[in-house]
């Protein structure tokens, strides 16, 4: 039985702008998809929880999450990036961009600052040697996305750079026995960073600098229980994308997250456009075609996660009028 389960971060509208955001979306197939579906609240994190609820859900288990601490997924990480540890602990280390907001420190969503390959290999030279003076192992994953070995700092409790994104840092910064050691080790790096020509070029054209690192997922060993996924990074990608022959598959589609975490809801809701017609639509056909026998739509914000579930049954039921309502109000489902 053929089953596709698509993760949508962000899917889930804030509250306060359900009305317009439904006024302004025209979606019919994903209405019909979500007012025929059963529906299911899979995760409600806390306030401050250290990472965002897909991400949990990325990492495994549900049943067993450290709030406090993002997940342990450095390892699973690296493997992604073709780097393959042997031992240690290892830590994701992301160059950012940390601003100043009146009187506090705020982290920038790192995909805005839009690093090149060659800025991050030469920022990347440049941390290593700070790594090294403090024994410890500094490997490049890609341009966003390092990774530290440091197996003294394995009880530091992290947040991941997209849960801190657009707060001030100080509550999100890590946290433990080590963390002075830390941020010994980022205040390093910074001074290096400060008076870097890519910075000074950067600054000249208006972009904003790669002026710190960000320290997350710390883990020592693979996760047994993270999900296997397709990653669509981008609607280019999705558009290639078939109809699972396999038995089943997991897809994320990460779309939407840029435009929810820079609250730039027009953008937004260009992307849900385009999710309807390169995804939405063929999901529907397929299902009244018998083609899907099983189609789970996994919803999120920062904090909740909820599963929409549909069978080529769900769509017989012709009294139900399509909707979007039961997701623009999920956080009452």
């Amino acid at each position: 039985m053929n089953t596709l389960e698509l993760i949508l971060p962000f899917s889930i509208p804030p509250a306060g702008l359900e009305k317009d955001l439904l006024k302004a979306m025209h979606a019919p197939a994903l209405a019909k998809l979500i007012a025929r579906s059963r529906s299911k609240v899979l995760l409600t994190g806390e306030e401050f929880s250290k990472a965002l609820a897909h991400e949990y859900l990325l990492a495994g288990d549900l049943d067993t999450i450290d709030f406090s601490s993002s997940p342990a997924t450095a390892w699973d990480t690296m493997q992604t990036n073709g780097v393959a540890p042997r031992t240690g602990f290892w830590f994701s280390l992301q160059p950012v961009h940390i601003h100043f907001a009146r009187d506090h420190l705020v982290l920038m969503d790192q995909r805005r600052l839009q690093i090149t390959e060659d800025e991050s290999r030469q920022l990347f030279d440049l941390a290593k040697t700070v790594c090294n003076e403090f024994e410890m192992e500094l490997v490049f994953g890609d341009s966003h996305t390092w990774f530290l070995r440091s197996d003294a700092w394995s009880g530091l409790k992290t947040a991941t750079v997209d849960a801190a994104c657009g707060h001030n840092i100080e509550i999100w910064m890590a946290q433990g026995e080590h963390a002075r050691a830390w941020r010994k080790l980022q205040n390093e790096i910074q001074m290096l960073w400060f008076s870097h020509p890519i910075n000074q070029q950067r600054e000249e054209s208006g972009q904003n600098t790669i002026n710190s690192v960000w320290l997350s997922c710390g883990a020592g060993k693979p996760s047994s229980c993270a999900k296997a996924i397709t990653r669509h990074a981008n609607m280019g990608e999705l558009k290639s994308h078939s109809l699972p022959s396999t038995a089943s598959e997991t897809v994320i589609l990460d779309s939407l997250t840029g435009p929810a975490m820079n609250s730039d809801w027009s953008y937004w809701l260009e992307q849900m456009h385009e999710l309807e017609r390169e995804y939405f639509i063929p999901l529907l056909n397929a299902l009244q075609k018998n083609e899907l026998q099983e189609f789970k739509l996994i919803c999120s914000d920062a904090r909740q996660i909820v599963q929409f579930t549909l069978t080529p049954w769900s769509l017989r039921k012709f009294w139900i009028k399509p909707s979007l309502s039961k997701l623009f109000a999920v956080k009452n489902v």
